[in-house]
Formats: C-alpha cells, sequence, structure tokens
C-alpha cells in the first residue's frame, strides 16, 4: 500500500485492500463491448450446462431409486413363490367341505342382532335403576358400584357392537 501497488480503505478497525486499478490500462468501448458478448455468451452456455446437470442429476437420482436386475429377480422369485402359496391356500379353501350355508349365516347374524337388542335393553334397564337408587344415596356411584360389587362393561373394556 505503501509503494502505491495497492488501495487501502478503513472501515472502522477493519481495512480493506485491493489492487489499484488506475494503474491498470483503461480498456476501449471496442474491448468492453467484446468482453460484454463474451461474457453474454459464456453465462448462457454456464445456464444450459446447468440445465444439463439438473436433468442428468435427476435421471440420476431416478436410477439409484429404481431396482437393480439381481434385485428385480429376487423380487419376482419371492413373488412367484408368495402366488404359488395363495394358490395352494385357495385351493384347500375351495376343497373344503365344511361351508357356512347363507340361511345358516343369515341364522347366526339375526340371533346376534337380537341378543345385541336385547343386551342393550338390558342396560340401559340397569342403567335407570341404578340411577334411580343413586339419587338418594349419599356416596358418590364409584362408591356404590364397590360396596355393592357391581362390574360395568366399562370396567372390562366391552363395548356393544355396532
Amino acid at each position: 500500500a505503501q509503494q502505491g501497488r495497492v488501495r487501502e480503505k478503513a472501515y472502522g478497525k477493519q481495512k480493506i485492500y485491493f489492487a489499484d486499478q488506475e494503474q491498470l490500462p483503461a480498456a476501449s468501448d471496442a474491448e468492453l463491448r467484446g468482453l460484454d458478448g463474451e461474457i453474454t455468451a459464456l453465462s448462457s452456455k454456464v445456464q444450459a450446462l446447468q440445465q444439463s446437470c439438473r436433468q442428468m442429476e435427476a435421471e440420476l437420482k431416478d436410477l439409484n431409486s429404481s431396482m437393480t436386475t439381481p434385485e428385480i429377480a429376487r423380487e419376482i422369485e419371492e413373488l412367484r413363490k408368495d402366488c404359488a402359496s395363495y394358490t395352494e391356500k385357495l385351493e384347500r379353501i375351495k376343497s373344503a367341505t365344511n361351508h357356512v350355508t347363507p340361511e345358516e349365516k343369515e341364522k347366526v347374524c339375526s340371533e346376534q342382532k337380537l341378543y345385541c337388542r336385547e343386551w342393550r335393553r338390558r342396560k340401559r334397564m340397569a342403567t335407570e335403576l341404578l340411577e334411580a337408587i343413586l339419587e338418594g344415596y349419599p356416596k358418590s356411584k364409584k362408591q356404590f358400584f364397590e360396596e355393592v360389587g357391581i362390574e360395568t362393561d366399562e370396567d372390562h373394556n366391552v363395548t356393544l357392537p355396532a
């Protein structure tokens, strides 16, 4: 900086050194236009290369995420084994003689509906009766249930079927 080849600027406690551009030869307008054209050409070339690079990276990502030929061969073999086992299971099910007839199925479903309806009716009746008793009872509902020994569906995590 003392010899004049480099300039110095102070920003607070920091000092910045840079080349003294006054010692460099000045470029003509023609040279500047040529350099601007070269910059534009190189910028477009950089953009084209970046676009190409992005496309190649996307293609590489797709290829890396896809299965290799040996992996595909193993997967096909596993799927064929699964298919064979399912086919065998299907044949066993088809050849079974203990099928449920639609009449039997309908009978079981209607019985289940009947029993669920009865369950709901009896639960409602018991709840109403217990609430009537609890109106005049001095302790809490939980204490009453413990004293009498009542177990609810909720105590055993039982719910009515829909």
